[in-house]
């Protein structure tokens, strides 16, 4: 693993909600924190290795609590999800979770939650960083959809990993195992509310608990810390290197604001044959004829053992031209070599392009590589 970084501190005060799991993960020896919707949320417990060998290896237990919730029910609620994304949602199953880009009027991606349906006329959003619940609020309000907006009691616990399901089996039931990808369902530990999904920010496979009670933050913490004992368990974040080489997209740290569905690797989840309307339709429409101006694309790059960037760093090409920028970057302990994405001008994304950086005064050179940087199973 690359080596640790030193970072200034985040000071811990009451003026950014805690999450239900807060205290456990301090006891469990929380180092770094960042503010992600508005809450704290763990980065690291000190020690990078471990929690990446743990991810891949064994199982590992995130307080992913500012994963926040948005809640849309009543009698429109249904005709509100549809307006929100360009993805067209079929059926729309009780239980089944459909990944969905949010785009504004312009077409610029502004989310991409989880859309899970509980009800009938019961939706979540579970939203990445950004104030989704204000935006929906005033789409409703705005275009008369009658239904209540708002961030219910609801906490996710992620559980990843290669033992995550038995461990989860163990809690629950052997009924766990049957759920497909993003599949879902209602149910309880002991008295603790829960919804139980196959779901998690990694390609390591695992589930989410989200917690629909934060009074039994610490006990279903306790719960899951103790049944996992046995497979070996231990903290965890969601994971910088683990995410970049299997190719996950951070929303707002990937990409630049102004980005669309297309160029984020996301238009096939836009459907510009729909007789409805949604917001973006068009814009989306003139976005989609002249092809991706910008893309996503992996990058493998020289040198020792990156440090994870602090900042976008500019990219040219082998003449000096920009060439978009590195987002995120690290080193890659599965391909043993540095390793990043980027998000550069069309022109620059074919495979095998290169292209180079600076970064801690020193330059690097890599190539354009294919996504994701590591294959499932590698």
């Amino acid at each position: 693993m690359a080596p640790s970084m030193t970072l200034p501190a985040i000071t811990i005060s009451p003026r950014i909600r805690k999450s239900p799991f807060f205290d456990g993960t301090i006891a469990a020896g929380a180092t770094h924190f960042t503010v992600y919707n508005h809450m704290y949320m763990p980065t690291s417990y000190g020690d990078p290795a471990a929690e990446y060998h743990r991810l891949l290896h064994g199982v590992s237990m995130w307080d992913v609590a500012a994963e926040r919730q948005v809640e849309i029910v009543g009698p429109d609620a249904e005709k509100l999800v549809r307006y929100l994304t360009p993805r067209n949602l079929g059926a729309c199953e009780i239980g089944k979770g459909r990944y969905v880009p949010l785009c504004d009027h312009h077409g610029r991606v502004i989310n991409d939650p989880v859309l899970l349906r509980l009800e009938q006329d019961l939706f979540w959003l579970s939203i990445a960083d950004s104030d989704v619940v204000l935006w929906v609020r005033a789409v409703a309000a705005e275009r008369g959809f009658d239904c209540e907006i708002s961030e219910p009691d609801v906490s996710p616990l992620a559980i990843q990993g290669p033992k995550a399901e038995d461990l989860v089996a163990d809690l629950l039931g052997a009924w766990v195992r049957e759920l497909k990808y993003f599949g879902f369902k209602q149910t309880a530990l002991d008295h603790i509310p829960l919804v139980v999904a196959r779901s998690g920010w990694s390609k390591q496979g695992g589930f989410e608990l989200y917690l629909r009670d934060g009074d039994f933050g610490m006990e279903l913490w306790d719960a899951i810390r103790e049944a996992g004992a046995k497979y070996g368990i231990g903290p965890g974040t969601p994971n910088h290197v683990e995410r970049i080489e299997s190719g996950l997209l951070s929303y707002g740290a990937d990409h630049e604001p102004d980005a669309d569905p297309f160029e984020l690797g996301l238009g096939k989840l836009v459907d510009l044959t729909r007789e409805d309307d949604f917001i973006g339709k068009e814009a989306l429409k003139r976005r989609s004829t002249g092809g991706a101006g910008r893309k996503l694309v992996g990058f493998a790059f020289d040198g020792e053992p990156f440090v994870a960037n602090q900042h976008p760093l500019p990219m040219e090409s082998e003449d000096g031209a920009p060439a978009g920028m590195m987002r995120a970057a690290c080193y890659s302990v599965r391909r043993k070599e540095n390793v990043g994405i980027a998000f550069v001008p069309a022109d620059y994304a074919g495979i095998g392009t290169q292209l180079r950086f600076h970064s801690g005064g020193r330059v690097y050179t890599g190539h354009v590589a294919e996504m994701p940087l590591v294959k499932p199973g590698k």
